[in-house]
């Protein structure tokens, strides 16, 4: 799977363009930190004859600003909105109002100089020079921070006439840097003067284009270990299923959600739980396994896959996990494999996928089931097929801080029907279908609508937040790939790994251990977390049996870095600078 910054632009420029009423509109709006907004230009907006009237007399009134010069009329001022802002699938425009609600000005994005994973600040101007300083220093920073966590831009630029100098000043002052001064002459053709490259005759303005990339890290702010990227989208689908979603429309969000995580996956079939614990406790009870039967779980795991058996009556067997890649080892499987067993619960650790073709074929040569705990794995990839497309069932998560959230949610997929109709009668309490009685036993694992609605909007977006994730792996591999007592957790062989998590783990060599190299970076605002601990050890289980030594020892030598989908270079820099001081 691939990503291409340009298709995430189009996408995500063209939901944000696509209001069709003054409700949907303002659901559509960035905050700006002194109370008032950015709105973006909708096609409602061609009807305002106010709003044209004044974007018209803003123009010519700052004609100075800009490289062309013409007649301002109200049907030219239309047009250029039409074609120029809403017809380019690469620009958008968003108004500012102020915090009493005065519109004040506009801006927006462009894809002027076509610079891969850059965007250009397009059409600053504020208009009205009264009420609320600093609100267009306000609305660059909002922009900005919604291009970087939603549309993944690495950098911007600007390009403002040197004879601009008030400009010129704001930009400096929100620390972009003169790159590229371009000489101008003007070029007259009829009603309309242009300033065009002056090449070799006398100039008479410049274009400065300057670049601006992310704020330098605050030392003194944690950075954490995850946190989601929430859009616009978000923010509609929420709203909506706020206001409309209930009684007819209970499950609006809930069917278009099951559907749009099952085409995802390549699967025919989802329900939306509660958590993915309880997808599994589903899967579970619609195979009929329960008291007497052994389920296989890797030994480095969280503990609702093995939890989710021992919740099901059966008795959770933990193996070992290989020790290049912390998976399920499909080659040491079969020894845990006795008469009892009855399935086995691969586990996509922190987004790796597990070697699936040959898990699968163990499981079928011994007649076992499989259900893949792919709680933190949408995206990723086995073989080219997705995780979650492999086994009898499979279960995602969306708690707060996976890489696809929802607040708590989680979803059970399948592609059999049979198993399907098992599982949603279980889901659905064992009641017989359209009535209220109850036949049979079953769970109270249930999503709502309004957390499907914010579940739905990450689905739709989970291709570029894989890209994103994967981006910031590459960060950390080019400052922490070198280091000689420490490696990185990466993706194995035939896989394209989700990486919500980076890990490091400490060799035998490394001058701290794992819990003293956590406090100190805690102590240097670098939040991390333990790797899962080999969780046989665990005093809970029905039946004791001898720690793994491989998950043992990873559980004990490993660390989880920040990995937020939204994380800075300059945040992963600063980390990367604290890890090679603690560790060189």
């Amino acid at each position: 799977m691939t990503c291409d910054h340009d298709e995430v632009i189009r996408r995500e420029l063209a939901f944000a363009k696509a209001a069709t009423s003054v409700s949907e509109l303002w659901q559509r709006n960035l905050a700006l930190s002194g109370g008032g907004c950015l709105v973006p230009l909708s096609r409602l907006h061609l009807d305002d004859v106010e709003l044209i009237r004044q974007l018209g007399e803003w123009r010519e009134a700052h004609v100075a600003a800009y490289p062309t010069r013409f007649p301002i009329s109200p049907e030219r001022t239309r047009r250029w909105l039409e074609t120029a802002v809403l017809g380019n699938p690469l620009r958008i425009l968003f108004l500012v109002f102020d915090k009493a609600g005065r519109l004040v000005g506009h801006l927006g994005l462009a894809n002027g100089l076509a610079r891969p994973g850059w965007l250009e600040i397009d059409n600053v101007l504020r208009g009205k020079p009264e009420g609320e300083r600093g609100v267009m220093t306000q609305a660059m920073h909002a922009l900005t921070e919604w291009a970087r966590t939603v549309l993944f831009t690495d950098g911007f630029y600007l390009r403002v006439l040197e004879s601009n100098t008030r400009a010129i000043a704001l930009y400096h002052a929100l620390g972009y840097q003169d790159c590229e001064r371009s000489p101008l002459r003007w070029h007259h053709d009829g009603n309309e003067s242009q300033l065009v490259p002056a090449g070799s005759q006398p100039a008479a303005d410049a274009y400065i284009t300057m670049e601006g990339r992310c704020a330098p890290h605050d030392p003194q702010r944690m950075i954490l270990t995850a946190g989601p990227s929430i859009g616009l989208r978000e923010q509609v689908y929420v709203g909506d299923a706020v206001r409309t979603g209930w009684n007819s429309n209970w499950s609006h969000y809930l069917d278009r959600f099951e559907h749009a995580i099952a085409e995802t996956v390549g699967v025919r079939y989802a329900l939306a739980t509660s958590s993915c614990t309880g997808a599994l406790h589903i899967a579970l009870a619609a195979l009929g396994i329960g008291p007497g039967d052994e389920v296989i779980v890797p030994e480095t795991t969280w503990v609702a896959t093995a939890n989710a058996v021992r919740y099901a009556g059966a008795t959770p067997v933990f193996a070992d996990v290989d020790p290049a890649t912390w998976l399920l080892d499909p080659q040491g499987l079969e020894a845990w494999i006795t008469p009892r067993t009855r399935a086995i619960i691969p586990v996509h650790l922190y987004g790796f996928p597990c070697d699936m073709t040959a898990l699968m074929a163990v499981a079928r040569r011994h007649g076992l089931r499989v259900i893949e705990d792919a709680a933190p794995s949408l995206g990723a990839r086995h073989a080219g097929q997705m995780t979650g497309s492999f086994g009898d069932f499979s279960a995602f998560s969306f708690q707060g801080a996976k890489l696809a959230v929802s607040g708590e949610g989680g979803v059970l997929l399948t592609d059999d029907p049979e198993l399907y109709a098992k599982a949603r009668k279980i889901w659905d309490q064992g009641r017989a279908s359209g009535t209220f009685w109850i036949d049979a036993d079953g769970l109270k694992y249930k999503m709502s609508n309004v957390q499907a609605a914010l579940a739905l909007a990450q689905v739709e977006r989970i291709e570029e937040m894989v890209a994103a994730k994967r981006r910031i792996y590459g960060w950390y591999k080019a400052r922490l790939g070198a280091l000689a007592d420490a490696s990185l957790y990466a993706e194995p062989p035939d896989s394209y790994g989700a990486y919500w998590m980076n890990s490091l783990r400490l060799g035998p060599g490394a001058r701290l251990d794992r819990d003293t190299l956590m406090a100190r970076l805690k102590a240097r605002h670098v939040d991390t977390r333990a790797v899962f601990p080999a969780i046989s050890q665990y005093p809970i289980w029905p039946r004791r049996q001898a720690v793994g030594p491989v998950a043992k020892a990873i559980g004990e030598t490993a660390l989880n870095l920040p990995s937020g989908v939204c994380l800075t270079r300059n945040e992963v820099d600063h980390a990367c600078d604290q890890i090679l001081a603690l560790l060189s």
